[in-house]
């Protein structure tokens, strides 16, 4: 049991005070240290033990009184124990201010604490206690530059204090230099190794903050060996074992963390985590408990930002988004960094969302992509805010941007696609077929949703077996199928049946009672509806009829089927049925806009303009004047009625136009892209004359309406070309109306026929103009109208031909044609249609003018006919003469020709001839060249040479003087031929006969040639190259002889000059490239 002992002044004794036993009133105490003059380390001593049994009230007044001036002007000469004391109350007021929650009263406190340690620093201001004190005061009020400066004052006087050295671990750590923390801490274990516990909590934060997970457990491990109750430790070994988000680690992290509360129920860390599990729990009492609790222990920002985040949550999730609000907010003020805690602007963001505060909602989720730039959910929801404040660019661009983060997000390819089928439906349909491949291959069931808006899209681009093949994933097994496949079928609705047909549900009932199974969910019945939407487009109309009736079967207030059965006796001309259909669909909403619309265009249909407008108000008024389409159809009333035939007024005719102008301009200020409201503007424009503004609105309209399968609009096609009609080009008219036929009505429009007719007839293309008629009849056999169209046509040919100065024939012979069949059709018509004129729109003596007329144009036409045929017979008669004329000339001028290539053939013949012949005797001499024994004969002469001596040189010359003699002979010969044969190329032959004549002269100059042959000697055989066999066939006897005397007078030359000659042995070639020339040069 510890004691102090106070001693008494002028004795020895003292006063003995055991601790344990302090009073509880401190003024005795005080009595006594005052009477006695205790030392001032006792009253330091008495009240640290008051502060740790908690008695803070007679802790700060013994310090107090220890401080007041009385004391310090008694104990003037102490001065560390005066210090001591001062310290200690600004160490007391600093901790009052960290703790207080109020800044009033934080204030005072941090104010306090300031005096007592200036106070302290006038006695010494050197003293290292005292700017530990100030450097923790400026910790508490988070001015960590000043206190890293009180510490460092410390630290230079003495580097191993260890106060200061924690301190400025403390600064460092709220600076965010862990590493340099971390080693303070280090160096203060180093140099104080029996340091409190709490100074490896710090080392363990360090490495926690490091990344060093492993080295921080070991660390928060240590401090629990020290100090198996310390809250901090357990808390930060929780909050890692939580982090690991593995059941187990789950699971001893919350075994932790409520061993802390039970140790401190006041710790708010501990008290956050825990709100956070019971809120996962779905336990919000208890939340609301712990994180109130927190609030109310804590005072530091992240702390409490933590507790109205989770407090936020609890109610967020209870769907009180007023509160969870004002929560979220509190939060988002208690965050000094946006990095640190950025959840509350998150959960803000989606509070202010559902409220519709879409700028306050974009601004929060804007600073959580300033952390997260990656987070799909975040570019999701900005996405959707993008889209609400109508800025669809924006919010396509943050779509995409999750997409291409995670392509796995099947979710972000949905909102991509939904987002993309107003603007984009090639984008839409390619992002929901990734987002049905996504949630295919994760095993997961593709909502019918995304099913049904896929078979929508592929249905808008004309794809309709993919759409069928959608449909039927969407709708699944079912009764429906039976309908489609044809297996069950039921009685065809005819075009003129009643309601009660079109309505009939018997044959579900009579279903049911054969034991079939006739269910439709509520959730397939979209699809079921476009399913027989896209039967109708297919023109099976049967079929989508039950499958609405089948829907009416069982959802019989579904108002859109009625309205489909409704077009579908329409589109069938039973006006009667399908407006009755219509009523029927405004006993279930008698302010259903649509179906309004669609009774008013019945009506007017019907003839009936005053209910017709009637109901397009109550149409308008149903939807407060914003609709469209009600607005539309109140500017076709006003535009049909301006133009109708009956009682027309030119002023009624311009306001009717006037404030049908101004109706479609008002749906153009709605919605500026609305196809129809222009193509109105169009025609009242064109109505008005102005042709070029109608003709550039119906340009565009034309244009934006063929992208997309729903929005068939031939009326734009055949304004456009009445425009072009009134401004007189009948070409592109024409054009224009031939594309709309073929385009939407696959030329079977009775109606477009007629307008084109018209047209052709005011380009003066009659013959046109009647066919067109004529396709228009056959088309609608009972429109006379056309008839009397057609019998026009004729007769304003016929006039029109009889009237020209020069006319043929067979143009005389068409126009009494064409009168004829003009005066039957003119008295077919008068005939069938005698007691109804009338009604079809003629006059009896109109027609019977026709007829007249046509008779007395065909009387003048048959009397023009018998001119022009003798005409045309004296016309022929000349032609028949100029024709034979040119047939002569023909035949001459072809008999001509035919002289002159068989000239020209003839002497290519001559001349190939020659060519042979020339290439025979090259090819003989060659084969005599190659043949002749000549060397073994110079042997045999050589040696008779040898023999006779030289006896014979004076014979060799006289020999060789007479070969050369020979030589020109036969060059003079070769000059002649060749000079004979130009003179025959440059010859012409007349005629083929002529031709033949000649080749007698060709003969005789070859016999020529071969006489002289026997006279000059063959240089060729003076070469020792003749042909022998030809010579023996073509020349005479003497010839032969002489020849052959001249081969001899050869041979005795060669034994004169054998060296000579054995080079011409030895190359035949020469002589080949020799015989080759004159062969080249006579071709």
């Amino acid at each position: 049991m510890a004691s102090v002992y106070i001693p008494v002044q002028n004795s020895e004794e003292e006063v003995r005070v055991a601790l344990d036993q302090l009073p509880r009133d401190a003024s005795d105490i005080l009595d006594i240290l005052k009477a006695e003059q205790a030392p001032l380390d006792l009253w330091l001593i008495i009240a640290r033990e008051y502060f740790k049994q908690g008695k803070l009230e007679q802790f700060r007044q013994i310090l107090e009184e220890g401080s007041s001036p009385d004391i310090d002007e008694y104990y003037a000469d102490v001065r560390y124990e005066r210090i001591a004391i001062l310290n200690a109350l600004g160490a007391y007021y600093s901790y009052l201010g960290k703790i207080e929650t109020k800044t009033r009263e934080k204030e005072e406190h941090f104010i306090l604490a300031t005096q007592y340690y200036n106070k302290a620093s006038r006695i010494d201001m050197h003293e290292p206690s005292t700017w530990i004190g100030k450097g923790q005061l400026l910790l508490a009020k988070s001015e960590v530059e000043q206190a890293y400066a009180a510490f460092k004052i410390v630290l230079d006087g003495d580097r191993d204090n260890v106060p200061a050295l924690l301190g400025q671990a403390c600064v460092q750590f709220n600076r965010g230099r862990y590493s340099d923390s971390l080693e303070l801490y280090k160096r203060a274990l180093q140099v104080y190794p029996s340091c409190p516990a709490a100074v490896r909590l710090g080392i363990g934060l360090c490495r926690y903050k490091l990344g060093q997970s492993e080295k921080a457990r070991q660390a928060f491990l240590r401090v629990l060996q020290l100090d198996p109750e310390n809250v901090e430790a357990l808390v930060a070994l929780a909050i890692m074992d939580l982090n690991t988000n593995e059941s187990s680690g789950i699971r001893k992290g919350m075994e932790k963390m409520q061993r802390a509360f039970e140790i401190y129920p006041y710790c708010a860390m501990a008290l956050n985590y825990l709100a956070n599990h019971f809120f996962f729990t779905g336990q919000h009492f208890l939340v609301e408990q712990l994180t109130e609790t927190a609030l109310a222990v804590s005072n530091h920002g992240p702390t409490k930002s933590h507790s109205y985040y989770n407090l936020a949550r609890s109610y967020h999730s209870k769907g009180d988004y007023e509160k969870a609000g004002l929560y979220y907010m509190a939060s988002v003020k208690e965050i000094n960094k946006l990095q640190e805690f950025v959840f509350p602007y998150y959960g803000l963001g989606q509070v202010q969302l559902k409220l519709g505060d879409f700028k306050s909602a974009l601004s929060n989720f804007e600073k959580v992509m300033e952390v997260y730039p990656d987070n799909c959910d975040t570019l999701k929801v900005l996405g959707h805010i993008y889209l609400q404040l109508g800025q669809t660019e924006k919010a396509q661009e943050f779509m995409r941007k999750a997409t291409k983060i995670d392509p796995r997000d099947a979710q972000a390819f949905l909102d991509l696609g939904e987002l993309l089928i107003s603007s984009d439906a090639t984008s839409a349909l390619d992002a929901l077929k990734t987002a049905r491949g996504l949630l295919k291959k994760g095993g997961q069931e593709v909502p019918i949703e995304v099913l049904n808006n896929l078979g929508v899209l592929h249905f808008e681009r004309g794809e309709f077996e993919l759409a069928q093949q959608i449909f039927r994933e969407a709708l699944g097994a079912g009764i429906w199928f039976e309908f489609i496949d044809g297996k069950i079928k039921s009685s065809p609705v005819e075009a003129s049946a009643s309601v009660l047909e079109y309505k009939d549900i018997q044959l579900f009932q009579q279903l049911e009672k054969e034991g079939h199974v006739v269910k439709l969910p509520w959730n397939k019945v979209t699809a079921l509806f476009n399913m027989a939407r896209l039967l109708e487009q297919l023109h099976n109309s049967e079929t989508a009829s039950i499958l609405y009736r089948l829907i009416l079967f069982k959802y019989p207030d579904y108002v859109d089927s009625y309205l489909r059965l409704a077009a579908i006796a329409k589109s069938r001309n039973n006006i009667q049925s399908s407006i009755e259909l219509v009523n029927e669909a405004l006993k279930v909403n008698e302010k259903c806009p649509t179906a309004l619309s669609m009774l008013g265009d019945l009506e007017m249909k019907n003839d009936d303009w005053v209910k017709a407008k009637e109901t397009f108000r109550a149409a308008s008024e149903a939807t407060e004047g914003k609709g469209s389409y009600d607005t539309l159809s109140l500017g076709n009333w006003n535009y049909f009625a301006a133009i109708r035939n009956e009682k027309r007024n030119p002023k009624l005719e311009a306001t009717h136009l006037e404030k049908a102008k101004e109706l479609y301009t008002k749906v153009l200020a709605q919605h500026s892209a609305n196809l129809y409201a222009a193509n109105g503007a169009g025609v009242v424009f064109a109505e008005k004359g102005h042709f070029d503004v109608s003709k550039d609105i119906f340009t565009q309209v034309q244009e934006a309406a063929s992208g997309s399968i729903f929005v068939q609009m031939p009326d734009v096609w055949i304004n456009l070309a009445h425009v072009y009609f009134a401004q007189g080009n009948f070409s592109l008219a024409v054009k224009m109306y031939q594309n709309c036929l073929r385009k939407f009505f696959y030329n079977t429009d009775s109606q477009i026929l007629l307008y084109l007719a018209r047209t052709h007839y005011e380009a003066e293309q009659w013959q046109d103009c009647k066919k067109t008629l004529l396709r228009a009849i056959h088309l609608s056999p009972s429109n006379y109208a056309l008839r009397f169209d057609a019998g026009v046509v004729m007769q304003k040919f016929s006039a029109l031909t009889l009237q020209k100065e020069k006319r043929t024939a067979d143009e005389v012979r068409l126009t009494v044609s064409e009168l004829g069949n003009a005066v039957r059709v003119f008295k077919q018509l008068s005939a069938s249609a005698a007691s109804n004129l009338h009604f079809y729109g003629f006059d009896e003596k109109k027609i019977d003018t026709h007829v007249e007329y046509c008779k007395h144009l065909l009387e003048a036409a048959r009397v023009h006919l018998k001119n022009a045929e003798l005409e045309e017979q004296k016309n022929r008669h000349k032609q028949e003469a100029l024709r034979q004329m040119a047939l002569a000339e023909e035949a001459r001028r072809k008999a001509e020709e035919q002289r002159k290539f068989q000239l020209e053939r003839r002497m290519r013949e001559d001349e190939l001839k020659q060519v042979r012949q020339q290439e025979e005797h090259f090819e003989r001499i060659k084969e005599q060249w190659k043949s002749s024994t000549s060397g073994s004969k110079r042997r045999d002469r050589l040696e008779i040479d040898d023999e006779e001596g030289g006896g014979h040189s004076e014979k060799r010359r006289k020999k060789g003087g007479k070969r050369r003699k020979k030589d020109k002979h036969s060059r003079s010969r070769y000059e002649t031929e060749d000079a004979e044969a130009d003179m025959m190329d440059d010859q012409e032959e007349p005629e083929y006969e002529d031709a033949k004549t000649n080749e007698e002269p060709t003969g005789q100059i070859n016999d020529q040639d071969d006489d002289a042959e026997a006279n000059a000697p063959d240089p060729l055989a003076a070469a020792g190259l003749e042909d022998s066999d030809a010579e023996d066939e073509d020349a005479p006897a003497t010839a032969r002889q002489r020849r052959a005397w001249s081969e001899s007078d050869d041979d005795e030359q060669i034994e004169g000059q054998p060296e000579t000659n054995q080079v011409r042995d030895n190359s035949p070639e020469d002589g080949e490239v020799r015989e080759d020339g004159a062969l080249n040069d006579e071709d």
